[in-house]
């Protein structure tokens, strides 16, 4: 799955994923009609492509913490360098420390509760946008976190979706989550350049 493109201004630019985004979508058999909605053409998601995800997302946000919990397990397993930048509980080295760790649930959790403020403000692209920046400029205080990290999490944030979702996590919801997580991180990574911008234009540094 590529990334999302993005326009000259900054903002993620729309992606034909099984649909146009920000066209007309209707149920009419291609007549249009009352039916139609536009939906924001920055959205790589269709009009039904976003109320699938909307609706399967309320399956995880009743899971949060199980979800996010399976999340981390996933990301130690594939990035186990990753534990050092938790201070908390970077000692937590195998699977079943870190599955009964409250310290990695509280912060499981907060992550999980981030993504799931970012997925219900899809009806508005300009809070998604503003909200994610804001977290990416948070991200860029860390010490020793790179933007880099943000994608780390994609494989299995998608992994966790699917063990929680189970029978609903079909080919057509793996889809919609791939583009979502995509744009997600995306926006992250924005809002984290956003800070090492103005972090060089504070310092007297170059501006690019």
């Amino acid at each position: 799955m590529g990334c999302v493109q993005s326009q000259s201004n900054g903002q993620p630019a729309a992606k034909d994923k099984g649909g146009a985004a920000g066209g007309v979508i209707n149920d009419n058999n291609g007549q249009g009609g009352a039916s139609a909605v536009i939906v924001d053409p920055r959205l790589p998601l269709n009009a039904r492509q976003k109320y699938s995800m909307l609706a399967s997302w309320k399956g995880i946000s009743r899971a949060l913490e199980p979800t996010g919990v399976y999340m981390f397990i996933k990301l130690f397993e594939e990035h186990q360098e990753l534990l050092n930048l938790f201070t908390k509980f970077h000692k937590l080295t195998t699977r079943d420390e870190q599955a009964s760790s409250e310290e990695l649930a509280e912060h499981a959790v907060s992550v999980m509760t981030t993504l799931d403020e970012s997925i219900r403000s899809l009806d508005n692209v300009d809070a998604f946008i503003l909200y994610l920046h804001q977290v990416g400029q948070s991200h860029y205080k860390i010490p020793g976190f790179q933007k880099e990290y943000f994608w780390k999490i994609r494989n299995p944030f998608l992994e966790a979706v699917k063990m929680t979702l189970g029978d609903r996590y079909t080919d057509n919801i793996e889809n919609i989550y791939k583009v979502s997580i995509n744009l997600v991180i995306e926006t992250l990574v924005e809002g984290y350049e956003k800070a090492h911008q103005q972090h060089l234009a504070g310092a007297g540094g170059p501006s690019s």
